[in-house]
């Protein structure tokens, strides 16, 4: 969120990053995505409100998720496909956003593949309206971020000063891997491993304080939770990736590596899921398997962030 912070501040304006955000703030997020998570919301919280999807990338979970939440919370759901939009007729985003703020839109869910354009966006923003960062590039994508760690919480406890969690795969090229970073963090996990190709892996300070390694039978070794990337394809036509199955031998979560982690170990995935290469159809569907979890608290976590903008 953009400052203020602090979580005793008036309600910080958007939601752009987790890179910064005080622990309380976080938490306070989380337990409310919780309570939404069992059921406990005003389905008239937003009641007048209208939020857009503001997608300039495909998108499936986070988009029907945010549209869930709005609905859920009793504001207009509004879907912009930029498929059939003004954008294919040379519109930037800026006018774009303009235009259906004009409309009397109040909330922009906005994800776009390049990195810093929702705070763009926002700095042009009118008193009164909040931006949610949906995916930038590969910057942020700090609700995915969110409903990872409520999904880790529900697993594991609230207490995180305990866990080693595992990251495995394409680091470099991934928002995911950045959010669910900041936030292990920022809720003080014991220990952070990453493991994947050197040539997936970045070489700014994303890793700081991390273990990182390119052997995943060695990271796996009690690990509590193992955080699974998406391969990106493209990655291959970049060289970065010799094969998809040389990828899935090195770093494909099966079955018997999946015995080396803690034998409760939550497995996780933000989606869409490559199956059989970064894992198997045997773990993703497996009884370790937080994938579907981690989609049902999507919804829950989303209300949860646009209660906190939107409301009051």
């Amino acid at each position: 969120m953009t400052s203020p912070h602090s979580a005793a501040a008036a309600a910080p304006r958007h939601l752009l990053t987790l890179d910064g955000l005080p622990r309380e703030a976080l938490e306070a997020l989380l337990i409310r995505a919780q309570a939404f998570a069992e059921g406990h919301y005003d389905r008239r919280a937003l009641d007048g409100l209208a939020v857009c999807t503001l997608f300039f990338e495909p998108s499936t979970r986070t988009r029907m998720s945010f549209q869930l939440a709005t609905q859920r919370l009793g504001a207009q759901a509004l879907n912009f496909d930029a498929s059939t939009s003004s954008t294919s007729k040379g519109e930037t985003a800026l006018d774009t956003f303009k235009n259906l703020e004009a409309m009397g839109v109040r909330g922009f869910v906005v994800r776009h593949r390049e990195d810093g354009a929702v705070a763009a966006l926002a700095e042009h923003a009118r008193p009164g309206t909040v931006l949610i960062n949906a995916g930038d590039g590969r910057s942020a994508h700090p609700t995915q971020g969110l409903l990872d760690m409520l999904t880790l919480r529900q697993a594991k406890g609230i207490d995180f000063s305990g866990l080693r969690v595992l990251i495995v795969g394409d680091v470099r090229h991934s928002r995911v891997a950045r959010s669910d970073l900041q936030a292990l963090r920022t809720l003080g996990t014991g220990e952070i491993r990453v493991c994947g190709p050197a040539a997936l892996l970045p070489d700014d300070g994303t890793l700081h304080g991390c273990t990182v390694s390119q052997d995943l039978d060695a990271a796996l070794d009690g690990v509590d939770a193992v955080m699974m990337l998406r391969l990106q394809r493209e990655r291959m036509e970049e060289g970065l990736v010799a094969s998809l199955d040389d990828y899935h031998r090195d770093y494909g979560l099966t079955a018997a590596r999946l015995r080396r982690a803690a034998a409760d170990a939550a497995v996780m995935h933000p989606g869409p899921i490559n199956r059989g290469v970064e894992i198997t159809d045997e773990v993703a569907d497996g009884p370790q398997s937080l994938i579907l979890t981690q989609v049902a608290n999507g919804v829950a976590a989303r209300m949860a962030v646009l209660e906190a903008l939107l409301k009051g």
